[in-house]
């Protein structure tokens, strides 16, 4: 749920209300009591994470980071560059196939 921010033009009272995305703006001040506020518009603030432990990648076990290391230098050191196992399953089935 987001913040909103009011401004009374009343007694020029400003006010942060954390309130759902459906509900009504406020129109009545907390400070005076007047009807005379209103809803201001903020810049859109984007969230922003800081800091460790907010990727994916942050969590990753020390096994998972290794084997990712290895694949890496493996391919990049003249390996054939297929990473995903598809050319041994490709050489499988065709071994399948000549033993049938």
């Amino acid at each position: 749920m987001p913040t909103y921010e009011y401004l009374c033009e009343a007694c020029d009272h400003r006010f942060e209300l954390f309130q759902s995305i459906t509900a009504d703006p406020v129109r009545v001040c907390p400070n005076c009591g007047r009807r005379k506020v209103r809803r201001l518009i903020g810049p859109g603030a984007a969230i922003l994470f800081k800091g460790s432990g907010f990727y994916q990648t942050d969590y990753r076990s020390e096994s998972y980071k290794k084997a990712a290391a290895a694949e890496k230098s493996a391919s990049s050191s003249g390996g054939n560059g297929d990473t995903s196992g598809s050319g041994k399953k490709e050489k499988e089935k065709k071994k399948a196939k000549s033993e049938v």
